[in-house]
C-alpha cells in the first residue's frame, strides 16, 4: 500500500503562484508514475499533469501547459506541481495519484492510477 498526502494548497490572487507537494509513504513509490488531477465545483475530475518514475515524459493538460510544471524528488518520495500565472478557472481540489504499472508512457486516465491522496484546495481569486 502507498499513502499519498498533498500539501501546499491555499488562496491566491490571479496571476500568483503556488507549489503543491505530494509525499508518499508505505511501499516504495520511486518506480511509480505520479500524476495530478483536479476537480472544480460541479465538474468532473480532470487530468492536470503526470510524470514517469524516472522523471521523464512529463505530460500536461492543454489548459495548464506553459504555466504548470510537474517534477519529483525520489530521494524524498515527493512529487511537486509548480503552478504559475494562476487563473480563477484553476480553482479546484487538486489530487495526487500514483500508478504502479511502470508503463513507459504515463497515462492521462484516472482509471490507470492505483493510489490517491485526499486532495488539497486551491482557490484563485480574481
Amino acid at each position: 500500500q502507498v499513502q499519498l498526502v498533498e500539501s501546499g494548497g491555499g488562496l491566491v490572487q490571479a496571476g500568483g503562484s503556488l507549489r503543491l507537494s505530494c509525499t508518499a509513504s508505505g511501499r516504495t513509490s520511486r518506480t511509480y508514475t505520479m500524476g495530478w488531477f483536479r476537480q472544480a465545483p460541479g465538474k468532473e475530475r480532470e487530468f492536470v499533469a503526470t510524470i514517469r518514475w524516472d522523471g521523464g515524459v512529463p505530460l500536461y493538460a492543454d489548459s495548464v501547459k506553459g504555466r504548470f510544471t510537474i517534477s519529483r524528488d525520489n530521494a524524498k518520495n515527493t512529487a511537486y506541481l509548480q503552478m504559475n500565472s494562476l487563473k480563477p478557472e484553476d480553482t479546484a481540489v487538486y489530487y495526487c495519484a500514483a500508478d504502479s504499472s511502470r508503463r513507459l508512457r504515463p497515462s492521462r486516465l484516472q482509471t490507470e492510477y492505483d493510489y490517491w491522496g485526499q486532495g488539497t484546495q486551491v482557490t484563485v481569486s480574481s
